[in-house]
């Protein structure tokens, strides 16, 4: 099957969320009663899986999706000043402009990825954004987006920043492309198997382009 729709993170992978998700996750640690992260921290988690941290942070799992969407709710007061990854807009144009189909899957909130988009004029590269509310339930949109898209897995391919990524990719049976600059290093997202791990968004391209001319692309 030829590949026909790539899709992608949003946090991370095309909007560099970093800096304003870390700081929303401490103003937020008193309310819901969770250590905040300081400097020292930050490298450490870098190194953890997302199941990781979330045992490391001692938050019940009921409290996940409330915190959640409190991020999301901040998440929207700081879009005009978030910016995307470099490198990142030239690798969508191009990927659109070649005729792929480019979707977003992502857990945060749609209002949140349309503002982002529209302000760097992003919005008319995207056919779809697919927003759902559960830290590790992508797998089920993706497989929505093949039954919708009447799709065989071999047809779309995955791009994430982090470890849940791959395995939500690999519950769908489909193949993944984890990034080394978004939330996980890639030390941690290479010991989650990838079909690919990409150092920069124009390695992206690169990989698609080895991918429609079916050779095994050198980057891993």
């Amino acid at each position: 099957m030829v590949l026909k729709v790539i899709v992608f993170d949003f946090d991370g992978t095309i909007a560099d969320t970093y800096d304003a998700f870390v700081e929303i996750v401490n103003e937020l640690s008193g309310e819901f009663g969770y250590r905040p992260v300081g400097l020292n921290d930050l490298e450490r988690l870098k190194n953890l899986s997302s199941r990781e941290i979330v045992r490391e942070s001692n938050i019940s799992l009921i409290k996940i999706p409330f915190i959640l969407k409190r991020v999301k709710t901040e998440l929207n007061k700081r879009v005009k000043k978030l910016t995307p990854i470099e490198g990142i807009q030239s690798c969508l144009i191009f990927l659109k402009e070649k005729g792929y189909h480019l979707g977003i899957i992502t857990s945060n909130s749609k209002e949140n990825v349309t503002a982002f988009l529209e302000k760097n004029k992003l919005a008319e590269t995207f056919d779809f954004i697919c927003s759902g509310t559960t830290l590790f339930g992508k797998h089920k949109i993706i497989n929505q987006v093949l039954k919708k898209g009447k799709l065989q897995p071999s047809e779309l391919i995955y791009i994430g920043d982090e470890t849940r990524d791959i395995q939500s990719a690999q519950k769908s049976k489909i193949q993944v492309i984890a990034v080394g600059w978004g939330f996980n290093s890639p030390e941690v997202l290479a010991r989650y198997q990838p079909d690919f791990l990409a150092k920069t968004p124009q390695d992206l391209i690169i990989i698609v382009q080895q991918l429609e001319s079916n050779m095994q692309p050198v980057l891993s």
